[in-house]
């Protein structure tokens, strides 16, 4: 069993040491003398839970400012779908371990992922060390045979110790109750969670009531039995009182993803009808191409700044916020992380209390909420193993040579 001991690190005000073995915390105390594999000087460092990034699309970092300046459907039908349509294996695959490199850098250790070609997602995290829930992406577009194939490898996966997968149809707007009700069976069979994206988006309202009798999506979903506390849904934007009380009443996991909402003019999440329900809301970046990137850092920022903005000053504290992104998001997802405790698995962050934006640091969640950026982020520990340490991920260099080679492609395609 491996070790690694963190000497004189500031945690939660105070300096102490701590010991992780294997893949969790043995021991959290001052002045440790038992030897470790590995020792780390955490002096100047704080030790902060890691984020879990609770909705994303990892693979679409190729699509970087690819299409920008634009409302979510012209986005999706005039850009963005038709470029994907040319994606083969290997663009999954670079375009995930450019995303992983960017959480790592940016302090996520988790992602709860919706795309294509999953086999090149789920290598991509196994390589690099990072935790995922990896979503087979479904839509009645994709066909039949497409639809089963992703089911069979959905029975024939194994989850591992860091990767698990999900049932994830994409829409009201793109997925049919006959699809929706297959996904539930299926889900059910395989114990695995749904995720899907729900009420982005005002049109999507109206069109989901022009459809289906008066009922919102969220009360559609609810009729076919997709809404459980197993579903997460991406967005929720545009609720009713009552829309939000059958959320909070099935317990589903709410992924709140404001930096995607503004750029693509979706509008605002209401915190406040949400929290006050005490329903679970969790964080996420949404795809880099209509973010454009994968910081949870300036997602809580965004967040909190949003909902004061839309709703009053104290609708969305920085603790609250802050939670949201770490201890929140993991339990969502069922990973016993998120708080730096003895017996939790070994997912930490060290950040550099000589950063200019974490001075003065009267209030370190604070700041790190509203001030910091990633390049207060020195160490990242995922699962008792050392995935960045001195700001430097191994291979990284690598990832980024390919990335350019991938997307010359791309560019070319852009220019016809």
């Amino acid at each position: 069993m491996s070790s690694i001991l963190i000497k004189g690190v500031l945690l939660n005000g105070k300096i102490t040491d701590v010991m992780i073995k294997g893949n969790r915390f043995s021991r959290i105390a001052p002045n440790i003398t038992e030897n470790a594999d590995k020792e780390i000087d955490g002096k100047g460092f704080a030790i902060i839970p890691p984020f879990y990034n609770g909705h994303c699309h990892a693979a679409m970092t190729l699509l970087r400012s690819y299409a920008d300046d634009l409302p979510l459907f012209t986005w999706l039908n005039e850009h963005i779908w038709p470029v994907e349509d040319k994606m083969v294996e290997e663009d999954i695959y670079v375009g995930t371990k450019l995303a992983l490199l960017e959480m790592i850098k940016s302090g996520t250790v988790f992602f709860n992922d919706m795309y294509g070609m999953v086999e090149e997602s789920i290598k991509a995290c196994e390589e690099m060390g990072v935790r995922a829930q990896i979503g087979i992406s479904l839509m009645d577009r994709m066909g039949e045979e497409s639809i089963s194939g992703r089911f069979n490898l959905l029975h024939s996966f194994k989850s591992t110790e860091l990767v698990k997968m999900a049932v994830a149809p994409h829409a009201p707007y793109t997925v049919s109750r006959e699809l929706f009700e297959r996904c539930v069976r299926e889900a059910d069979k395989a114990g695995v969670m749904i995720h899907t994206h729900l009420s982005e988006t005002a049109k999507e309202v109206e069109d989901c009531k022009a459809e289906h009798n008066g009922m919102s999506p969220v009360e559609w979903l609810d009729s076919l039995g997709v809404l459980t506390d197993k579903t997460a849904l991406a967005h929720v934007v545009h609720t009713s009182d009552s829309d939000a009380d059958i959320l909070a009443k099935r317990q589903c996991v709410i992924v709140s993803n404001p930096t995607s909402n503004m750029k693509l003019s979706s509008g605002a999440f209401h915190t406040t009808q949400h929290r006050s329900r005490g329903s679970r809301v969790v964080l996420g970046t949404d795809g880099v191409s209509s973010n454009n990137n994968l910081d949870m850092l300036q997602e809580m920022k965004f967040f909190a700044l949003l909902a004061k903005l839309t709703e009053d000053a104290e609708s969305a504290p920085a603790d609250y916020v802050f939670d949201m992104a770490t201890r929140a998001g993991a339990e969502a997802f069922g990973i016993d992380a998120g708080v730096i405790t003895e017996g939790k698995l070994a997912d930490a962050v060290l950040v550099n209390m000589s950063n200019e934006r974490l001075v003065p640091d009267y209030n370190l969640i604070s700041n790190l909420v509203y001030s910091a950026d990633s390049r207060c982020i020195d160490t990242v520990i995922c699962n008792g193993r050392v995935l960045m340490q001195s700001g430097v991920v191994p291979g990284e260099d690598k990832i980024i040579e390919e990335t350019h080679r991938v997307c010359a492609r791309f560019k070319a395609m852009k220019k016809k």
